[in-house]
């Protein structure tokens, strides 16, 4: 359970760095994900998932 809260605040840490170091990006990041299909959107995210779920296994092989 506290990989689990250890992974979560990471995950906080990292969208703060994005808004909080550059807010630009941040905005112009989201104008091009409203402009993006859906399928395209699906893909990437189930993209992350399996880079995420391969990232832990390697770690923790």
């Amino acid at each position: 359970m506290s990989d689990l809260i250890v992974a979560i605040g990471l995950v906080f840490v990292i969208e703060g760095l994005i808004y909080g170091g550059f807010p630009i990006f941040a905005k112009k990041l989201a104008a091009e994900v409203l402009s993006m299909p859906e399928n395209a959107l699906r893909l990437a995210g189930l993209a992350a998932i399996a880079a995420g779920v391969g990232i832990v296994w390697l770690a923790r092989g």
